[in-house]
């Protein structure tokens, strides 16, 4: 059911697959939507919204699955997408990008009825070129500025 739901509702764009896999009730957590996701209007509305909207051509590969009872955790990577359409405020930029995530599901009675999914969402801002991570040199005089400013605040003589 979870591969079903990556593979097609999530990389194809057939949004009718969330009607037969997510719960009426279900609640979908991430932290970009800390009030939850309910239901599956919600998350066609979410995946149209977010990903499929602002990268069209995204698809993505299941690296990973394990079920235990009622859960199944499930490794992603969504390994193309060029950023096409507006995303959370943000223009297009036409950049391409690799993103990873993880997604615990449960489910009940044969449709999810809750998720839980985090995904690098820094790695791809900086793919976007939306976030500058300093290279090492950056990084060794920043953290050498740091420790100057911290020598000043320490007692002399020790």
């Amino acid at each position: 059911m979870q591969r079903r739901l990556f593979t097609e509702f999530f990389s194809q764009g057939k949004l009718e697959v969330a009607d037969e896999i997510f719960a009426p009730d279900h609640l979908y957590h991430n932290p970009d939507t800390p009030e939850g996701i309910r239901g599956p209007q919600g998350m066609k509305q979410f995946v149209v919204g977010t990903f499929r909207g602002a990268f069209p051509d995204l698809q993505g590969t299941t690296e990973d699955q394990i079920a235990e009872g009622e859960k199944v955790v499930m490794r992603w990577t969504a390994r193309r997408g060029t950023h096409q359409g507006e995303l959370q405020s943000i223009a297009p930029t036409g950049k391409g990008v690799k993103v990873a995530g993880m997604v615990i599901s449960r489910s009940a009675e044969g449709k999810l009825v809750e998720s839980w999914e985090v995904y690098d969402t820094l790695s791809m801002m900086r793919q976007l070129g939306l976030v500058v991570i300093p290279g090492p040199r950056l990084l060794v005089r920043m953290l050498v500025g740091q420790a100057k400013k911290l020598g000043a605040r320490l007692p002399k003589g020790r």
